[in-house]
């Protein structure tokens, strides 16, 4: 049945495209409205009133009714400017935190006194909670970059007291404002700002939720996150953190001769790791491409061209399910480097993650991790994490076989049909699921899932991987159908996975055939064949260790974070309502992106 599409009525009050349905129930409010002011008392009460604070009524308001008042609010300033409510420039002196640091040290302003030698400061920032002691007297909660200032505000310092009370009528919870002004404290102690003139920058059309209450309801924290970041302090704290994760990061690899590159988007075929991609179409070539599931493949090609350390830091994107620790998209940082071996990525692995603990702990190399996300309760479950070197190292073939009382076939038997039978009866036998396409690789890893994976709660290694598990990796040079590859979990999920890089294109070409067979036999995660890949590697890629980590995941073990959408800006989400633009047309059930 077609629906009338969303947005295609002019709200003539608010300037919204809004839907014919909604629109008639607002023109319906308003009438409403209208007929119960024209009941209103007269001016002279009024006037008895006017000692309350202006914003009593407007609390009582719900969100649609406040949005609509406070929208007519700013239209009518946008038409007198008077003042003008979207001005383009305020000239800032400092920030709120430099305003701390420089005039609130103690002593430095006695209680109850300005600062006296002229000094006058201009500070911008967002508007939080609003105090009035009666109609000459207003103090103000301004927020910016995670610091708060007072405003002190009075008639008499104002440089126009006439319009002391009009100017201040304006100023709503959460709008952004400049603010010029002497440095001072009250008499309680407290530094504030005690301003000559105010002006609004930006007004905020709704209601902020209550400073009490806060923002606390998650799917609106994720879907509105700008909305998060303004109220919840510790929010913008993960987020600088995470900052501060990735460039201790970066200053690692570039301190260590690497050079950090920029590999394509989209390719016409998904290569360099194990995952389902996305599908595109560029419209000029009419090609369907993929999304790059990881960049690995070219990174390879730029060691062939003799840059022997390169890394990338960027998004990837895998088509899978979404959960507490999986992401459509998400961070990854991989680097190669020409002459190193998996031995010599672990010990790198362990020296970056040890010295970034160090440096977000202030030395120390223990966390503690809450898996149940339930920090402060009583009775809280918690894992104490520690990052000191070495870590710990488990073989998958060797873990496997003491944990399930069993002896596994001979490496270089790990690929065939008849594993294939003994794997599927080992995993019927201890309860462990595996959705089609059972191959070999695919029952290994979910036995890996259920019997080492959750061991590493610490950080650790799981090594000695079947060659059928790993495409790219180089053979084992002591151990027969292994290869040289290792991953490093904590708190039981994979946080990094690296390897001796497979050089030998012969080798190579007959790796990609068998994931072709995989792919055929139902597998969407196995890769293709890619030419030209084959091509750069018979020109030459030296003995090379490659390596690739996943920001996300480790940005959440270190924060106490149970759920990826917290560490990521704007988490992949359902939509609420799939609503249809005019003029739009809707996506199909497609892969495409």
């Amino acid at each position: 049945m077609a629906t009338e599409p969303t947005g295609s009525h002019k709200d003539p009050v608010t300037g919204e495209l809004i839907s014919k349905q909604e629109l008639k129930r607002r023109e319906k409010q308003r009438a409403k409205e209208a007929h119960k002011a024209a009941k209103a008392p007269a001016p002279e009460a009024k006037h008895k009133a006017e000692a309350k604070p202006s914003g009593t009524n407007e609390e009582e308001l719900n969100p649609n009714q406040y949005f609509e008042l406070r929208s007519r609010q700013i239209l009518h300033l946008k038409q007198t400017q008077s003042p003008n409510p979207y001005p383009h420039k305020f000239h800032v002196t400092c920030s709120i935190q430099s305003y701390i640091e420089t005039y609130g040290a103690e002593g430095y302003i006695l209680p109850g006194t300005k600062l006296d030698t002229g000094v006058k400061e201009s500070l911008a920032g967002r508007i939080h909670n609003i105090r009035t002691s009666g109609a000459k007297l207003k103090f103000y909660d301004l927020h910016g970059e995670g610091f708060k200032v007072q405003i002190m505000a009075t008639q008499q310092d104002a440089a126009d007291p006439d319009s002391f009370v009009a100017t201040h009528d304006i100023f709503r919870r959460g709008d952004i404002v400049g603010v010029t002004g002497t440095p001072s404290r009250t008499k309680k102690g407290e530094l504030s700002i005690s301003p000559s003139s105010m002006q609004l920058l930006s007004p905020n059309l709704h209601q902020l939720p209550s400073s009490h209450f806060g923002l606390k309801d998650q799917e609106t924290r994720y879907r509105k996150r700008y909305l998060d970041l303004i109220l919840n302090d510790n929010t913008r704290r993960l987020f600088v953190t995470r900052s501060k994760i990735v460039n201790y990061i970066r200053r690692f690899l570039d301190n260590l001769g690497f050079m950090e590159v920029e590999t394509p988007m989209t390719s016409l075929l998904a290569g360099g790791a194990t995952a389902k991609p996305f599908i595109t179409h560029h419209n000029d070539l009419d090609l369907d491409l993929y999304l790059r599931i990881a960049p690995e493949l070219y990174l390879k090609e730029l060691v062939v061209g003799g840059l022997d350390r390169v890394y990338e830091i960027g998004r990837v994107f895998r088509n899978e399910g979404i959960d507490l620790t999986h992401n459509p998209e998400f961070t990854i940082c991989e680097f190669y480097m020409a002459y190193a071996d998996m031995e010599d990525l672990m010990d790198m692995t362990e020296a970056m993650v040890e010295g970034l603990v160090k440096f977000l702990t202030g030395g120390s190399t223990k966390l503690v991790y809450h898996p149940d996300g339930n920090k402060g309760q009583e009775g809280a479950r918690q894992l104490e994490l520690d990052f000191k070197r070495p870590w710990k190292r488990y073989d998958m073939i060797g873990t496997l076989e003491e944990k399930l009382g069993v002896t596994f076939p001979p490496g270089d038997t790990l690929h065939t049909e008849e594993t294939n039978k003994w794997l599927r009866e080992l995993c019927v036998k201890h309860n462990v699921e595996c959705s089609e396409p059972r191959t070999n690789a695919r029952l290994l890893d979910k036995l890996v899932g259920e019997f080492i994976e959750p061991l590493c709660i610490s950080p650790a290694f799981i090594v000695g991987h079947p060659q059928v598990m790993s495409p790219l990796a180089k053979w084992h040079r002591s151990r027969p159908g292994l290869c040289e590859r290792f991953e490093g979990f904590l708190c039981g999920k994979e946080i990094c996975n690296a390897y001796t890089e497979l050089n030998d294109p012969f080798e190579q070409r007959l790796r990609f055939e068998e994931q072709v067979r995989q792919k055929e036999q139902g597998d969407d995660e196995a890769q293709g064949i890619d030419e030209t890949f084959i091509d750069a590697l018979e020109h030459g890629l030296p003995p090379t260790g490659g390596w690739g980590m996943g920001i996300d995941r480790l940005v959440m073990f270190l924060t106490d974070s149970t759920n990826i959408k917290e560490v990521l800006l704007f988490p992949a989400m359902k939509p609420l309502e799939v609503a249809t633009q005019p003029g739009q047309a809707p996506l199909d059930s497609s892969d495409q992106v």
